[in-house]
């Protein structure tokens, strides 16, 4: 069975806590420069086939191949992941994998629609998929599909001309409902529609699709890695304003969007800024991986500022869109801080699924063996990734629940002053730190309440009966 699921992370999206930054994708090679990563997700045997537009099923030969394949970023693919193509990662021995692979040979991507009819296949080349191959696959057959809705559109202006409206408007409405998959297309029918005196629908209100001209994306997915770039080298001011050149090329696009927001949640600390962000990518038609994100950061700062009940159901929310490491490891923090260590583990063990040789995960699920009786495992795992700058959060929480003090404080230290580089980031997880169940051990000593004096104060400390929120 296929259990890992990884999108390209980067080393300098750790942080404290749970993490965060990067995009969202927390954690991985600091030499990845990936930044439109599709979201391929796991599909379950028990899940039905999708209810409207297509699906690209990939079967693969196993973990390592979806770990190195080319097929896990594309602007293309991630585009139409928004516009109601499914992206689901399927094992050959599930039901779907029997209908669609009956022969067993791997590896093959099958196109399909909602009624589960195959509508091609992409073969291997030498043992590989392609994502070229994919991409104009999945090109070809939505051009198709458009070209056919233009037809109809055609033929309902020339029924409007000759004086049928009735037929008119029940093709244009049909167009309309299309909105997912030709947002484009949709908004023009509603157009025509007005004009024939129907007024139940605004084509104001809907969407414009994304620019997918093979110029353009080049374009912008150079201007995003080079934002990447200097998110990874901590000049965030020049970043901020390489994503925002990249949302400009295209507006419709939600990935500047994502990096902007999690950039100005994470790094700068500029809430105000991060939560515009967030909801504009939740008010658009954005890709699965973009609306988890968004989800996820509004829950974070939602629960930073005391409304536990509602920033835990963003972040839940998060989780049911698309799963990431860093909404699962922040569920396992809150948790934690609950006293629900049942939880806390079944979150931990959920981002640990989704890459389990990944080093931050292995620190963060450390932090937890520390609390729960595996102490040892949990310091050999802290040795070994001392020197990592950004794991010093949760470095200091191994420590501090292993009774080491002076270790915890000095991690702690240079977590806050040499990994940190904005006083506004820095006040909230000195806030967070004093209330985090892993430092439970501190909250009374006199040198953890002076390293963490600068905290903002918006969460209720512990002794005060609240219930503490996560990282």
């Amino acid at each position: 069975m296929i259990y890992v699921l990884l999108v390209p992370q980067s080393w300098a999206t750790c942080g404290g806590g749970g993490g965060g930054g990067m995009g969202g994708m927390g954690g991985g090679s600091s030499s990845s420069s990936q930044t439109y990563q599709v979201p391929w997700k796991v599909i379950k045997a028990e899940e039905g086939p999708v209810k409207e537009g297509l699906a690209v099923y990939w079967f693969p030969t196993g973990v390592d191949e979806v770990q190195r394949s080319s097929l896990r970023e594309s602007r293309t693919l991630q585009l139409y992941s928004q516009q109601c193509v499914t992206m689901g990662i399927v094992d050959v021995r599930d039901p779907i994998g029997q209908k669609y692979v009956p022969d067993g040979k791997l590896p093959v991507a099958v196109l399909v629609q909602a009624d589960g009819t195959v509508v091609n296949k992409v073969a291997d080349k030498n043992g590989k998929l392609s994502v070229g191959d994919l991409e104009k696959l999945l090109e070809s057959e939505m051009k198709k599909r458009e070209s056919a809705v233009k037809e109809k559109m055609d033929d309902a202006k020339s029924k409007a001309k000759a004086g049928d409206s009735k037929t008119a408007i029940a093709e244009l409405r049909e167009i309309a409902g299309q909105k997912c998959m030709f947002p484009g297309k949709a908004k023009d029918a509603v157009k025509e529609l007005k004009k024939l005196g129907v007024t139940d629908v605004n084509a104001e209100a809907m969407p414009d699709g994304p620019n997918f001209d093979p110029a353009l994306s080049a374009k912008i997915q150079k201007t995003m890695s080079a934002g990447l770039k200097a998110e990874n080298d901590a000049k965030y001011t020049e970043a901020q304003k390489i994503y925002t050149a990249a949302h400009n090329l295209d507006p419709n696009d939600p990935t500047p969007l994502r990096y902007l927001g999690e950039l100005y949640r994470h790094h700068t600390g500029e809430w105000d800024k991060a939560r515009v962000t967030f909801n504009q990518i939740l008010a658009m038609p954005a890709d699965p991986l973009s609306r988890a994100v968004a989800l996820h950061g509004l829950g974070k700062m939602t629960i930073h500022e005391g409304d536990f009940k509602k920033g835990l159901s963003l972040m839940e929310a998060s989780t049911q869109e698309f799963p990431l490491a860093l909404a699962y490891r922040n569920l396992a923090v809150y948790w934690n801080s609950e006293g629900d260590k049942v939880k806390a583990d079944q979150y931990t063990r959920l981002a640990l699924s989704l890459d389990p040789k990944e080093p931050f995960n292995l620190i963060f699920a450390a932090a937890f063996m520390a609390g729960n009786g595996h102490g040892d495992e949990a310091l050999k795992i802290a040795k070994e990734n001392e020197p990592i700058l950004c794991a010093s959060y949760n470095l200091a929480a191994i420590y501090a629940q292993l009774g080491q003090k002076d270790k915890a404080l000095a991690l702690l230290k240079r977590h806050f002053f040499e990994y940190e580089r904005y006083q506004s980031v820095r006040s909230k997880e000195m806030m967070e730190a004093r209330v985090d169940a892993v430092f439970a051990s501190l909250y009374k000593d006199p040198a953890f309440v002076a390293l963490t004096s600068g905290a903002d104060g918006r969460l209720p400390l512990p002794a005060m009966g609240s219930k503490p929120a996560g990282n």
